[in-house]
């Protein structure tokens, strides 16, 4: 007899996740009954659904993170465009799509972490390196289609009850 997997918990690294990625975070919760749990260093308005919770951490830098890195366990997802959250919750096993609906593998994340780590070097050198673009329907439309497709194949097998939160 094998031992079930246990039910799948979406952590959110919600200080710098755009509105409508929550807003589509919060119908999937309540659709594929999943826990969805928001973490941030203010308070957050989340709809009244039993499925998605808050947490806030003290403010202070990347104290949302550590958090997060700390409560994931593998088959977790981790909604995060912070690229070091990602490759260290990638090394526990959890899955981590960004809010514009990529994800990081362990194949890809060192190519990220370098990148970042170049731009991060141009920037303290005084190189202006630009931003991301506007976040914009398209993107939207990409976090939902991975995210659902991360849904489909996640949730074979796995309980749908209500875990113990945090």
């Amino acid at each position: 007899m094998t031992a079930s997997l246990p039910p799948l918990r979406i952590w959110v690294d919600a200080d710098a996740c755009p509105a409508v990625v929550k807003d589509i975070l919060f119908r999937a919760a309540d659709r594929c009954t999943v826990q969805v749990t928001l973490v941030a260093n203010q308070m957050l308005r989340t709809p009244p659904s039993r499925w998605v919770n808050s947490v806030q951490v003290p403010r202070g830098f990347d104290v949302a993170d550590a958090y997060i890195a700390e409560q994931a366990v593998a088959g977790d997802l981790v909604i995060t465009g912070d690229i070091p959250l990602a490759a260290e919750v990638l090394k526990k096993g959890a899955a981590v799509l960004n809010p514009r609906g990529e994800r990081y593998t362990e194949a890809t994340i060192g190519e990220r972490l370098a990148m970042r780590d170049m731009l991060e070097e141009l920037r303290t050198s005084g190189v202006a390196t630009g931003g991301p673009a506007a976040f914009g329907q398209a993107d939207r439309r990409a976090f939902g289609n991975a995210l659902d497709r991360f849904l489909q194949g996640a949730l074979a097998g796995r309980p749908r009850v209500m875990p113990d939160l945090p």
